[in-house]
């Protein structure tokens, strides 16, 4: 039977990669694959460049393989290639995008709408009205703008539709240039990110998926300073987890802040970022919830680049495994990847993540399992192979092991996991 898994998990993975050649085929945009392949490009349409509008889009699948043979078929608390032995269609996105001017004395406006179809949609759905308030378990009625559009918890085998941005923007010539958004975007906060293409790995650090926000609704502001320094601020509404992954038909009366700045060195080989929100919990609390991130990249030679973040949060009142109390979590993790060739590059990860009060990380994380407090360790190593500037193949090892919890498959405290996907630009 486990060969016979294995065998129809092989022939999926070819009907995977099929499909999305297809999918590539038909799209036709963005400079991607298929205009590579035949030279044509629907952003050269006449309309389309004359009026600055870009639509493209990326396709990413990949399959796991658990050691520990899970039965419940889940990763544990490793989120996006969540699913033991089973290949995930993980984003099929598609944007359409103005791009504002960042620098220049005239007014200039945009905006940008991605929608994505995929395993991941649950995890960049506007989920940040819960079904019940986190700090006293009445129950919540839930945002209608995104969430389960398909109900996949029921029907569609963990697919679902997420809209992560819809927003406009405005380029204001003031001082330096001001570029200022409005609406439902991806947050500036950490280092990794939802979008497949944006990351070296394929599987994400437990900071970026339990520590930080993935998305914010509100309007955000950027302002370069000068050659070295740049700021950004904004308001965040439509969240019952303190401006979390907000809506825009739920909690609108709870308003935070997100406020945060960058240096680059004069040579751009250094950078260090901090980041962060403050908010109330939600509209029926004023409990604080709040979290910032810390962000350092350095080019150690031409070809060896270093990333260390720090992650540290906390949420004032919210209920517990133990009661209701005053929770925090916090963490490291760092990045250190090498050119091996202009197309191929191998990376290592190495994490540390605490969760003190059992209040972020959920085993399975698709499901909300509850866990006790535990500190959560991983290791994970990988290459980057772009044999073509549109495909990005991406094999990954890693270890995660656990203190104080057992949220791996089959009661475990550790698991390997091997792993590999790819992405397709349109």
């Amino acid at each position: 039977m486990k060969t016979l898994k294995k065998r129809n998990n092989y022939r999926t993975i070819q009907g995977v990669a099929s499909s999305l050649l297809l999918i590539g085929a038909a799209a036709n945009v963005n400079a991607g694959m298929i205009s590579d392949v035949t030279g044509k490009d629907v952003n050269e349409v006449s309309w389309l460049k004359n009026n600055g509008i870009v639509v493209g889009g990326w396709a990413n699948a990949g399959i796991t393989y658990n050691a520990t043979n899970p039965s419940n078929g889940f990763n544990g608390p490793v989120t996006f290639g969540d699913r033991d032995s089973e290949v995930q269609l993980n984003q099929l996105n598609l944007f359409v995008q103005r791009a504002v001017a960042t620098e220049g004395t005239s007014w200039d406006f945009g905006g940008r709408f991605d929608a994505m179809f995929g395993t991941d949609a649950i995890f960049t759905q506007a989920y940040g009205v819960p079904g019940f308030d986190i700090n006293n378990g009445n129950a919540l009625n839930r945002s209608h703008w995104d969430l389960n559009m398909l109900n996949s918890a029921s029907s569609n085998r963990f697919y679902d539709i997420a809209l992560p941005q819809a927003y406009v923007e405005a380029y204001a010539p003031i001082g330096n240039g001001l570029n200022i958004k409005a609406g439902h975007f991806y947050t500036p906060i950490g280092y990794e990110t939802v979008p497949a293409p944006d990351n070296f790995f394929y599987t994400h650090a437990y900071t970026m998926q339990f520590g930080e926000p993935f998305t914010h609704t509100g309007i955000l502001g950027n302002y370069t300073v000068d050659e070295n320094w740049s700021v950004v601020g904004g308001a965040l509404t439509g969240s019952a987890t303190g401006g979390w992954d907000g809506s825009f038909d739920q909690q609108l009366g709870n308003w935070g802040g997100l406020l945060g700045t960058t240096w680059t060195s004069k040579d751009k080989g250094t950078s260090a970022n901090i980041t962060g929100t403050y908010s109330g919990t939600s509209e029926h609390s004023s409990n604080a919830w709040a979290m910032y991130s810390m962000v350092l990249k350095h080019n150690i030679t031409e070809k060896t680049h270093l990333m260390l973040q720090h992650d540290h949060g906390f949420a004032n009142g919210v209920i517990t495994a133990v009661g209701t109390r005053d929770s925090e979590w916090y963490g490291i993790n760092m990045h250190l990847t090498y050119d091996i060739k202009d197309n191929l590059t191998a990376g290592i990860r190495t994490e540390w993540f605490r969760d003190q009060n059992g209040i972020r990380v959920f085993a399975p994380a698709r499901t909300g399992g509850i866990l006790n407090g535990a500190s959560y360790y991983a290791m994970t190593a990988g290459l980057n192979w772009k044999p073509v500037t549109w495909l990005n193949l991406r094999p990954n090892v890693r270890y995660d092991w656990a203190d104080g919890s057992r949220p791996f498959g089959n009661n475990k405290q550790d698991q390997f996991l091997f792993s590999t996907d790819f992405s397709v630009n349109f």
